[in-house]
């Protein structure tokens, strides 16, 4: 928290729309001169590896879809400016309908600090197999064999298939990045 007197507040937002909205509320204050009452807008992000076409590719993703969090003064017409902008829900309150409820600093805390050691860490994996999928090996000895999963170990990024040559199942051990779905 900051020593404006601006606390943190949960602005809903229409889904997969959270940038655009964080654009329009720097512009419209900094234009409406009410920059000064606005502090920081965030959008809670986590990077997400995802495998296509044997290629891992890193990906930003919302952590919290349709929510973000503005540090700001309501007062006067700032909640109004807000709440009136392309693709704002609202913000949320205990009561319906009643005034904007501000964070408690233990969730702020929490909220900033999930941030800075989310842009620390590397980013994680979204596994998009599932077990018994059949899928092609693309590489190795193996490749062009089709293979059914039957062990997914996400720590190490290997999947455990069987394989059928010569009319029997054989257990062979790949990395994500070796297989692709059907």
């Amino acid at each position: 928290m900051s020593d404006t007197g601006m606390k943190w507040y949960v602005l809903r937002t229409v889904s997969g729309q959270e940038h655009k909205t964080k654009t329009y509320i720097e512009k419209d204050m900094a234009h409406a001169g009410m920059s000064d009452l606005v502090g920081r807008v965030l959008i809670p992000m986590e990077k997400v590896v995802q495998v296509r076409s044997g290629k891992k590719v890193i990906k930003d993703k919302t952590r919290t879809p349709g929510y973000m969090y503005v540090e700001t003064t309501l007062t006067g017409e700032v909640s109004h400016m807000i709440k009136s902008l392309p693709n704002v829900v609202g913000f949320l309150s205990n009561i319906k309908g009643g005034d904007p409820s501000p964070m408690r600093a233990s969730e702020v805390n929490r909220l900033l600090g999930q941030v800075d050691t989310e842009a620390e860490n590397s980013a994680m994996l979204l596994v998009p197999f599932i077990l018994g999928e059949t899928v092609k090996v693309v590489s190795g000895p193996f490749s062009t064999f089709d293979a059914t999963i039957e062990k997914i170990n996400e720590e190490k990024q290997k999947l455990e298939v069987t394989v059928k040559i010569f009319g029997r199942k054989t257990p062979v051990e790949l990395g994500f990045t070796e297989v692709e779905k059907l």
